[in-house]
């Protein structure tokens, strides 16, 4: 293939909403180079609108991006208004031990709203990954005063019809932020001795029950078995750990890195 038409290829990968991350990999073209093209043969105005803010109020361009932070919002993300501002900041946390997700969450940040910037803020053992922008609270209504788990957190119709269209990117997203792929272990007899049993499963823990819902409905949709398990504490644990479900989940989500 061509210079050209790899470039093409590439630039055609990001505008459907894939992270520069995923497009290098399957391109085998360095996140370098595709940013320099996007930079060089489609340069983003400064003065971008927001699209729910048009008189025809539409759902962002980037969808796939769009559905992945829409998890990683819910899950570990917050928007608050800054002093000395106009604008608001969204921020979301993560743990210092996952660089690809850092790197996961700038890209669909900057994909969502390409003409913002988005900045790291240390912070120990994880950083803020946060953007300014006026237009946060319209691209994520569940936006509100308190946390996420006092409040009723229920998506908008076009929010709706984009997981609808991206269901693994929202579950990406949750398991990305409140969620994680281990290893149990049990032991059985095989062969009348004691053998030490090793199987994956994923969890996903929240303490709001909208956002739990959202999680196992998002599941069923997609064909993943799941249960809930108990809890001493007030956050909900939903398992999924059978072998056919587990192999989706690793198909579409994988452990974090």
């Amino acid at each position: 293939m061509c210079d050209h038409h790899k470039r093409e290829q590439a630039l055609a990968l990001v505008g459907q909403g894939r992270s520069l991350n995923s497009v290098s990999r399957q391109t085998g073209i360095s996140r370098y180079a595709i940013r320099s093209w996007q930079t060089r043969i489609a340069p983003v105005s400064r003065k971008a609108e927001c699209p729910r803010c048009e008189p025809v109020p539409r759902p962002p361009d980037a969808a796939m991006a769009y559905a992945y932070l829409l998890g990683l919002y819910l899950g570990d993300g917050c928007i608050s208004r800054q002093p000395g501002r106009r604008g608001y900041a969204l921020r979301v946390a993560c743990a210092d031990a996952w660089p690809g997700l850092i790197t996961a969450c700038r890209e669909a940040i900057k994909a969502v709203r390409p003409a913002n910037s988005v900045c790291i803020v240390q912070n120990q053992g994880c950083v803020m990954v946060t953007s300014y922008s006026r237009h946060w609270p319209c691209l994520f209504p569940q936006h509100g005063p308190g946390k996420k788990h006092e409040r009723p957190i229920a998506l908008e119709a076009w929010q709706q019809r984009i997981v609808a269209e991206h269901p693994w990117e929202l579950l990406r997203g949750l398991i990305h932020s409140d969620g994680c792929r281990m290893t149990n272990w049990t032991t059985r007899i095989v062969g009348g001795e004691l053998k030490r049993y090793a199987y994956p499963r994923y969890f996903f823990t929240n303490t709001s029950t909208d956002i739990i819902r959202l999680f196992t409905d998002t599941l069923d949709k997609v064909g993943v078995a799941w249960r809930a398990t108990h809890q001493a504490r007030k956050a909900q644990n939903i398992s999924v750990a059978s072998k056919g479900s587990v192999a989706l989940m690793d198909r579409h989500i994988g452990p974090k890195y």
